[in-house]
């Protein structure tokens, strides 16, 4: 189910604007230190809450290569590891969801796409935060397109440059 439109938030907003996010952030062993620091709970939320249309209950877990792996084998049967899964489990009245963050796959994208890891990261939480909603990429042209100007409002209403 597609999420309906809506006006999007930007930084100028205060804060009691947004949804309320219950953001349970987890990380793996092979998780490397340097993407835990930039990985702060308060910055995750930010990012999150700036794409909610209601409050959420929502876990961040950030793995490494192989548990990546095996989660994208046994949810998606793909056999590798993904820069994010979505596992979405009610929209309303909460958003219900567990996201997925490979840490070597983001690292790996950010190089190849010339971002810092930080806008990766951002874009990849604004994105599995959209999925959870119910927005989808892979349905049709039209969707896309509607999900990634969205991505693009959203990451520019917090200072970043088009992740596209």
């Amino acid at each position: 189910m597609k999420a309906s439109p809506r006006t999007t938030r930007s930084s100028a907003h205060p804060s009691n604007d947004l949804p309320d996010l219950a953001l349970d952030l987890q990380f793996g062993a092979a998780v490397p230190e340097a993407h835990k620091k930039l990985l702060g709970k308060a910055r995750v939320t930010r990012w999150m809450r700036m794409a909610l249309l209601r409050d959420a209950e929502i876990t961040v877990r950030v793995v490494g290569a192989a548990e990546g792996r095996a989660l994208n084998r046994d949810y998606r049967n793909k056999d590798y590891a993904t820069n994010v899964l979505t596992f979405d489990y009610t929209q309303e009245p909460v958003v219900t969801a567990d996201l997925v963050l490979c840490a070597s796959v983001v690292a790996k994208e950010a190089k190849e796409q010339n971002k810092t890891l930080e806008e990766h990261y951002a874009h990849l939480l604004v994105h599995g935060t959209l999925h959870a909603q119910g927005y989808d990429h892979e349905t049709s042209e039209s969707d896309a397109l509607e999900m990634e100007a969205l991505e693009v409002l959203l990451m520019e209403g917090m200072g970043y440059t088009s992740p596209y």
